[in-house]
């Protein structure tokens, strides 16, 4: 005995208008769901903004505290590392935790990028400049039959969304 396969109708569980009235009604429920979801969002928001301020003015002392403790410690270390690390070694152990010292790597910084590029060109030392090569989607769309030759690309469908969007009217002065 062999099992029917199962076929799926689209919009089988969902409502559907049956006239113009009922579609704009749908509309009209709709733009009045989004609100209700909008003042959801602004109250969670309003109450993690909240829960953030309160957390950042609890931790904040203990943070400063923390600070001065690793400053205090820091200079303790530092003045017996010879003892704490025997000379060989960029750690100790002290029984409750561990301190190290470790190497920060060298990073590169620099400020008005198009005067450096310009001192690098004038002193011709070229190495320390990179081009690069990108490929031009846009130009691609612009010219899809002749990007369709290029082995690898491709060129989607545009295709076709269906949208609602609730008329709303802003209240003068509430939103400034």
């Amino acid at each position: 005995m062999s099992k029917k396969p199962k076929v799926k109708t689209r919009g089988a569980n969902v409502p559907v208008p049956q006239s113009r009235e009922e579609a704009a009604s749908f509309i009209h429920d709709i733009g009045v769901r989004q609100r209700e979801i909008a003042r959801i969002e602004a109250d969670m928001n309003d109450r993690i903004a909240q829960a953030t301020k309160d957390a950042e003015a609890t931790a904040n002392p203990l943070s400063e505290e923390v600070d001065r403790l690793t400053e205090g410690l820091r200079i303790w270390a530092d003045a017996n590392r010879q003892t704490l690390t025997g000379g060989k070694r960029k750690f100790a152990d002290l029984g409750t935790g561990k301190i190290e010292w470790r190497l920060t790597p060298a990073k590169v910084t620099i400020r008005n990028v198009e005067d450096v590029i310009a001192r690098i060109k004038t002193l011709g030392v070229n190495a320390f400049l990179r081009t690069k090569d990108e490929i031009d989607k846009e130009a691609m769309l612009r010219e899809p039959a002749k990007a369709r030759l290029i082995t690898g690309v491709s060129i989607g469908a545009e295709g076709e969304r269906f949208y609602v969007e609730p008329f709303e009217v802003e209240i003068k002065g509430a939103a400034e």
